[in-house]
């Protein structure tokens, strides 16, 4: 598989040993479905895995690299990307605290089929491969959860968060859309997005292009169904953007 085409050099880090709060990661983990119902267990879970921090930038990993861990985000914020057939980049997910990602060979995942980029400064807490099997082994409570669950997760492609039909318009809220119901924060009079996404990444979310989001985003600010900051959006309208996104087939 090849790699993601960019005209700057990709940053790679193995990533910092990082202190991340013992009270940080055991809530963490308690929000896996991997790991639910077995508070006691946790601490035992949490000495297996070790944190790593990354800066905004760092790549995890790229697609085609060795899987050979998985990866619980403790903090911050990644995103999961593809190349696509014209050598472009498609967005495939963008990830928070308590989300899991990567791969290992026991789950089918011999290799990443998706690279990984920091968007700000990110903790993680790593399993390695055969650390992970031990862990299958002592609890095999957990060994069908990951088998029916977490395999199926790493394998499958994430929910890309463009549809295949609908105009850039419907295309954007629907992305807007799927953005605040995993980021969204309650204020006053919206819901805002805090998310350090450029126009770029949102044409890639949406197939489309940064001059048409770009047209789509001033569209609906005017409208006064979003405000727009330096890495932030406030949805004011959020009904306004479900029946946009509504009008694309299979919604």
């Amino acid at each position: 598989m090849s790699k993601p085409r960019r005209t700057t050099p990709l940053r790679r880090s193995c990533g910092h040993p990082h202190e991340c709060p013992l009270e940080l990661r055991l809530r963490v983990l308690s929000e896996v479905p991997m790991f639910a119902g077995m508070e006691e267990h946790l601490r035992d879970i949490d000495a297996r895995m070790v944190a790593r921090g990354w800066a905004g930038g760092d790549y995890l990993y790229l697609e085609g690299d060795r899987a050979d861990a998985l990866h619980i985000l403790a903090a911050g914020r990644v995103k999961v990307h593809r190349t696509n057939p014209e050598g472009g980049e498609t967005v495939l997910d963008i990830l928070g605290p308590g989300d899991l990602f990567g791969g290992v060979d026991s789950l089918g995942v011999p290799t990443h089929p998706e690279s990984v980029v920091a968007l700000e400064t990110t903790c993680t807490l790593r399993i390695t491969g055969a650390d992970f099997r031990q862990l299958l082994t002592d609890y095999p409570e957990v060994a069908l959860r990951a088998f029916t669950e977490v395999s199926a997760q790493l394998r499958d492609s994430r929910g890309a968060f463009h549809a295949a039909t609908g105009t850039v318009s419907q295309r954007v809220a629907h992305a807007l859309l799927r953005l605040a119901a995993k980021f969204g924060e309650p204020r006053e009079g919206g819901l805002l997005i805090q998310t350090p996404l450029s126009r770029a990444d949102l044409a890639a979310m949406t197939a489309s292009t940064t001059e048409s989001v770009s047209r789509v985003m001033s569209g609906l600010a005017r409208s006064g169904v979003i405000q727009t900051g330096r890495q932030w959006t406030i949805i004011l309208d959020e009904q306004h953007l479900r029946d946009l996104s509504g009008q694309i087939s299979g919604h």
